[in-house]
This record gives C-alpha cells, sequence and structure tokens, in this order.
C-alpha cells in the first residue's frame, strides 16, 4: 500500500497536542485496570484491539465492581455508539474513496480524529488523500494510546495495594464529560445521566451505569426538541 507522506505527516502533526494528553490518560487507565483485577497483558491487548478509552474505563471500572459479562459487553456498545453517528457525518466526504480506504479509516476512528478529519475533508483541500491523513491521524495516536496503557499496566502491577488508584477511573470520566457538555440538552443530559448513576448503584449487576445512561440520552433528547420547538414557535 502506497503511503502519500505529505498527507500522513499532516495528519501526524495535526494529532501531535493531543498525544500529550493521551500519554497520562493511558497511564492512570492501564493502572487503574490493574488495580481493578485486570491482567497486565489483557490491559495491553485491550488497548490495541478496542481502542478507545471511554469504552475502556467503562469496561475497567464494571469489571472491578464484579459486573457480568454481559452488562460489560452492554454498556462498552452503548457507549461506542456515537462512533456509527461519527461514521454517517463522514460518509458523503469520503464517498471518493475507496472501500479498502473506507475501511482503513474506520479503524482508526475515534473522538479526536473524528474532529480533525471533518474540519479537514469539508474544507476540499485538493493536496490531500483523505486515507493518508487520516492515517496520520490514527496511526500516532493508537501507537501512544498503546504504549501508554501497557507501562501504565506493568507499573500499575508494581504500585502498592494501598495506593488505591481506583480514583482516576471516575476522574477520567469527568474528564471527557466536560468538554462535550456544550448546551442545555447537554447540560441535562450530564445532570440526569450523573445523578441517577450515583443514585441507582444499588441495582443488581451494576446495571445502574446502563439505565442511567439511556436516561441521560432521553433526557438530553427531549430537551434538545423542546430547544428546537421552542426556536421555531411550537410543534411541527
Amino acid at each position: 500500500m502506497r503511503v502519500d507522506g505529505a498527507s500522513f505527516l499532516k495528519g501526524a502533526r495535526d494529532m501531535a497536542p493531543i498525544l500529550l494528553g493521551a500519554t497520562p490518560f493511558g497511564l492512570i487507565t492501564g493502572a487503574s485496570a490493574v488495580s481493578a483485577g485486570m491482567a497486565a497483558f489483557d490491559v495491553t491487548l485491550m488497548s490495541m484491539t478496542v481502542f478507545a478509552g471511554a469504552a475502556q474505563l467503562a469496561a475497567i471500572s464494571l469489571v472491578g465492581s464484579g459486573a457480568a459479562a454481559w452488562v460489560v459487553l452492554l454498556t462498552t456498545l452503548m457507549i461506542n455508539l456515537r462512533h456509527l453517528m461519527y461514521s454517517a457525518a463522514l460518509a458523503p466526504k469520503v464517498a471518493d474513496c475507496s472501500m479498502g480506504a473506507r475501511a482503513t479509516m474506520g479503524a482508526f476512528l475515534v473522538d479526536q480524529a473524528y474532529a480533525f478529519a471533518s474540519l479537514r475533508f469539508s474544507a476540499h483541500e485538493p493536496w490531500m488523500n483523505k486515507r493518508d491523513y487520516f492515517l496520520g491521524l490514527g496511526t500516532p495516536l493508537w501507537l501512544t494510546w498503546s504504549a501508554a496503557t501497557a507501562a501504565g499496566a506493568y507499573l500499575g502491577a508494581q504500585v502498592p495495594a494501598g495506593w488505591q488508584l481506583d480514583f482516576a477511573v471516575p476522574l477520567m470520566f469527568l474528564a471527557l464529560l466536560v468538554p462535550s457538555v456544550r448546551d442545555r440538552p447537554g447540560v441535562v443530559a450530564a445532570i440526569i445521566g450523573g445523578g441517577l448513576a450515583l443514585a441507582l448503584t444499588g441495582l443488581p449487576f451494576n446495571l445502574g451505569l446502563v439505565v442511567a445512561a439511556l436516561l441521560g440520552i432521553a433526557a438530553g433528547t427531549a430537551a434538545d426538541t423542546f430547544k428546537r420547538e421552542s426556536a421555531s414557535g411550537g410543534p411541527t
């Protein structure tokens, strides 16, 4: 597979500042996974194959609390459903790419890559090879994330149990949540979902997070519908 070096390097340069944040995030994720009872090798393999920080944090938290396997799978599936929306949004912009190129881009479709690609592809920059630009975005991030979580996992195995690194999981969830809350429906979804997640911690099979997420999404959707109807003068 021949790679357009200029497009790849442009993607890598765009992603470079994000790597500074991904490194400590990965270290904490790896250490938290080990403290939750996961093997360092499993954590490393998970990062290399799943490549989805929010879903991994959810899985780590649920595994550490003894949740059933189907609850872990359902929760991570729900969290990763946003990638379907990313794909739908990018699809018209990459319609001129081959099936193989689109499949390659899909393997690296994470939040940060989507944000950069959406801006660049909308600009219709003639110099760009879209596949190779996306590879430039995704490859450094994948390598950094995999290496950082592996380092955190193997170093975390040496951390004394008394240090209790479990606090890192909810903190990292907050770090992911805050930047995404940009309007009133987002605030409603965050408050409802977060409040219910705390209130429903006693549900069997640790289903509190799943129920809270569904009701938070429903509340945010209702708030967004109300906002649109108010702006248009009423229901349409």
